[in-house]
């Protein structure tokens, strides 16, 4: 898979990069990442790539040319161009299952106050990941490239993601490790007892619970 960002600030992604499972699947060759600065992509000579809002109000808003110019020059038959922005859809699990068969996918990071309404042209898909505000779409555009990766074969055991939260709409059930009693609070005797039939059991029951009580949105 391919994925390509396009955003204004590329020094937000070094961590990001170079990190655990993200940096474990590049160096694997199972997913390459490139961070493109579409300010590069400006025909103004101080490379300008914003302006005022026409009507009036506060903040810039980005330009159509040079996001246009970026998208044109890196786009193929293959690609899947998504918008960063708090108009999209909520992001849900089952669009990161979808998402990580796609070959290659471009994610448009916004800033400022937003983008020129007529750049929502050239994307396929536009993608909210909450309803509350960021200073821009770099830390989405992590959030869905994450979610992405780790789904790509052989990123992670296929079974390390087959039974997460929101698989079934249900949220993870309860886990522990050693040791068995810690600060008086004891790891419950069922997963203790060997009988893998009650133990499954135990772990779809309280599946099920945990959905009720903190997200009864996910069982309508």
């Amino acid at each position: 898979m391919k994925i390509d960002i396009l955003t204004l600030f590329p020094g937000m992604y070094a961590g990001f990069l170079q990190e655990s499972i993200i940096k474990r699947a590049i160096e694997k060759k199972l997913v390459t990442i490139r961070i493109i600065d579409f300010r590069e992509y400006s025909k103004d000579p101080h490379h300008k790539v914003d302006d005022t809002p026409y009507g009036g109000g506060n903040g810039m808003v980005l330009s159509c040319q040079p996001i246009f110019d970026c998208i044109e020059d890196i786009r193929t038959e293959d690609s899947v161009v998504i918008m960063l922005t708090p108009d999209g859809i909520p992001y849900k699990q089952e669009q990161a299952y979808t998402l990580s068969k796609k070959k290659h996918i471009i994610l448009l990071c916004g800033h400022y106050e937003g983008f020129d309404e007529r750049i929502r042209r050239i994307v396929d898909l536009e993608i909210s990941i909450g309803d509350y505000i960021l200073t821009g779409g770099e830390l989405p555009s992590m959030v869905v490239a994450d979610s992405i990766i780790r789904l790509i074969d052989h990123v992670i055991e296929e079974g390390s993601h087959q039974k997460e939260s929101f698989n079934n709409h249900l949220l993870d059930y309860p886990t522990y490790t050693k040791p068995r009693v810690y600060k008086g609070m004891q790891v419950p005797d069922v997963l203790l007892s060997g009988n893998h039939k009650k133990i499954e059991e135990y772990r779809k029951e309280e599946s099920l619970k945990r959905t009720q009580e903190r997200r009864p949105d996910l069982l309508e």
